[in-house]
């Protein structure tokens, strides 16, 4: 397989699993495009790709090491990228700016901070659960999605940062249009940018004239006491960051959990029993179906050998988290099945390395208190589609359900 016969991956995400497999049988790192024809490499297994997450030869920053980066306006068709890598954050630099974004955010994600606030969580998850239960009342199918997996972690997230209610349909629409990579169209690419241009913006407006016990308000007050340690578009793009990845990476963890409970009764019955952890369940979730399937980008600073492949320096990279929790080489010839009586917790869900989430305890504290309330407010809850009629979200890159259409039982 050459460079010129790149596999294109499917905008729609909608089956990850299957297009993994397909990818994986051509070699552990394959040639492959992203949506509006951006040229990558896709590895394919276990081992490369923590090989390759944890190179400091591999970079995350466009403007230093992404050769196509001078390239980016002359494809209209590119601009969707730009939500991932046209912006200063933690997610997008490399070496010491990397280092000093991510301590100024790191001590609000602590255990003790998320601990701190796992009162809270219980309480809007028995407020959700509330709501579900008069809505599927008469017998009616709920939408479990919209009525406790993508609310629970909205308002966690928005709390945390102090985002007033005015402000929160505008960003979960804004996280979800960047996370659409279905429509690569310049249209699409410009909405995508007037929100950002807009919502956050309007946030660090709020909370400079109301500052708050919140993450927002700390930020500000880094960047006026200090623009060499955070500066104004510093500022933007790390709410972005961490208002998305706080509680869009939750909503598909929760929602996918419970599918997989529900499309699994024995081993729902074990956790009912004992005889299975809800952390095991949690853990085995993010390996088979992780939030984040694949991550655009990381760039080769250097030449780099995988196998027998060359991939130049200056080329795109994908983080292909899907592709490696479900190897059968590392996880054996059932690693598509899902097994959390399997113990396997070594799953890059969260990545590796300096890059890990921050936001990895609270999104497990939030899914360990919404799936055993849910189960047990609900002891007969069921899909109400069989489960090959759940649709994926417009991703490549989210893993999760559109909608998870539910019966509460009696």
């Amino acid at each position: 397989m050459t460079v010129t016969d790149r596999i294109a991956l499917d905008p729609f995400g909608a089956d990850i699993a299957a297009e993994s497999a397909r990818l994986r049988a051509l070699g552990p790192i394959v040639p492959v495009e992203l949506p509006g024809a951006i040229p990558a490499w896709a590895p394919t297994g276990y081992d490369t790709l923590k090989e390759l997450i944890l190179d400091p030869r591999v970079s995350k920053d466009p403007r230093l090491h992404w050769k196509l980066w001078p390239e980016i306006g002359e494809h209209p068709s590119w601009g969707w990228v730009l939500g991932w890598v046209g912006v200063v954050n933690m997610l997008s630099t490399y070496g010491p700016d990397h280092a000093r974004l991510r301590k100024l955010v790191a001590p609000s994600f602590t255990h003790r901070r998320t601990e701190a606030m796992r009162s809270r969580v219980e309480a809007i998850t028995a407020e959700l659960l509330d709501g579900l239960a008069a809505a599927g009342a008469d017998g009616s199918v709920v939408d479990l999605k919209a009525g406790l997996a993508h609310p629970l972690p909205m308002r966690m997230i928005c709390e945390l940062f102090g985002v007033p209610d005015e402000l929160r349909d505008d960003t979960a629409t804004m996280i979800a249009a960047i996370m659409d990579t279905s429509d690569p169209s310049p249209e699409h690419a410009a909405f995508v940018q007037r929100q950002i241009g807009t919502v956050l913006p309007a946030l660090i407006a709020h909370r400079t004239g109301h500052p708050g016990d919140d993450l927002t308000t700390e930020l500000i007050r880094v960047r006026d006491e200090d623009g060499d340690r955070l500066s104004d578009e510093e500022l933007l793009y790390t709410l972005l960051l961490v208002i998305g990845a706080g509680f869009e990476t939750t909503v598909n963890l929760i929602g996918n959990a419970v599918v997989a409970l529900l499309t699994h009764p024995e081993q729902l019955a074990d956790v009912r029993s004992g005889k299975l952890g809800w952390e095991a369940v949690v853990e085995e979730t993010l390996r088979v179906h992780p939030s984040i399937a694949s991550l655009p980008l990381r760039f080769a600073v250097t030449d780099l050998t995988v196998g027998d492949v060359t991939i130049p320096a200056g080329d795109a990279i994908i983080t292909t988290y899907a592709a490696a929790g479900l190897d059968p080489a590392h996880y054996g010839p059932d690693a598509d099945a899902f097994d959390a009586g399997r113990g396997a917790d070594d799953h890059l869900a969260f990545g590796i390395g300096v890059h890990r989430c921050i936001g990895a305890p609270l999104a497990r504290m939030e899914s360990l208190t919404a799936l055993p309330a849910v189960f047990a407010r609900f002891p007969e809850l069921e899909l109400a589609v069989d489960e090959d009629k759940l649709q994926q979200v417009p991703s490549f890159i989210a893993f999760g359900w559109q909608e998870i259409p539910v019966r509460l039982g009696r």
